[in-house]
């Protein structure tokens, strides 16, 4: 293990200044950089990394060195490493699911509650048909309606969270918020897995179907404000109804035990 640096510069005064330096370890450079190039897209998804004995040459670094920067991209899941005469890393783009996992994790060590998770949506969901209300086009109307019809088709399936929370996810990806998209990735992932836990959970299809066609209307008709307030009042009475299956809001959040 690299030692730490210290950098000291003394003042005439006699008084000592002192900055502990930490060093990256050679694999932790490794890493960094062929993490960037996965970033950039420069190593597009699904491609394999070049071989070891090319990036040994590339970096200046020893097998044992690269395989462990290797093992470090594979911890966070941008790579997987397969075995045999064909093995190698194979790239994948960045995932939310480890984003949601860690956040969970943090959430969980903090006490926080399912209403704080439902609450949270309620908070930026609303703002973001707002947003889709503003620039909708024909094209995304046409979308939530085949995001409907495919949450019809489960209407049915009490236990079967994921085609409502789509319409949802549906919802926040038009907006384009790159970073309102992540925490509503990170908060339906919780979300789900907490209801997957409760086996008693049922779903009121009916009026979530009858809502999310009419917030479609509003947003044909670029209604922002009115298409706001109707996925707010929605939101609540969803929030209500989970929360008062799922225990209510004093239940700690534990979706990963």
């Amino acid at each position: 293990m690299n030692a730490p640096l210290t950098v000291t510069n003394q003042a005439p005064a006699e008084r000592k200044y002192g900055t502990s330096i930490q060093i990256p370890k050679a694999a932790e450079i490794v890493s960094a950089s062929l993490r960037n190039q996965i970033i950039r897209g420069e190593i597009v998804t699904g491609q394999s990394l070049p071989s070891e004995s090319v990036l040994m040459q590339q970096f200046g670094i020893s097998r044992p060195t690269l395989r462990e920067a290797v093992r470090i991209l594979e911890s966070e899941h941008l790579v997987t490493v397969r075995r045999g005469a064909r093995g190698g890393a194979v790239v994948h783009e960045p995932s939310s699911d480890l984003a949601a996992r860690h956040a969970a994790l943090v959430l969980q060590f903090r006490g926080a509650t399912l209403a704080d998770i439902y609450q949270a949506r309620e908070i930026f969901e609303p703002a973001c048909v707002r947003m889709v209300a503003e620039k909708c086009t024909q094209e995304h109307i046409e979308l939530l309606r085949a995001v409907l019809e495919n949450e019809q088709l489960g209407e049915q399936e009490v236990h079967d969270l994921s085609k409502k929370v789509g319409f949802h996810r549906t919802l926040v990806q038009l907006s384009g918020n790159q970073t309102l998209i992540l925490i509503s990735d990170l908060l339906r992932d919780i979300m789900l897995k907490a209801a997957v836990k409760e086996h008693q959970l049922s779903v009121d299809h009916g009026s979530a179907l009858k809502q999310h066609a009419e917030v479609i209307g509003l947003l044909e008709h670029h209604e922002g404000e009115a298409a706001q307030e109707l996925w707010s009042k929605h939101l609540k009475r969803t929030t209500e109804r989970v929360l008062k299956q799922l225990g209510g809001s004093t239940t700690v959040l534990d979706v990963l035990s």
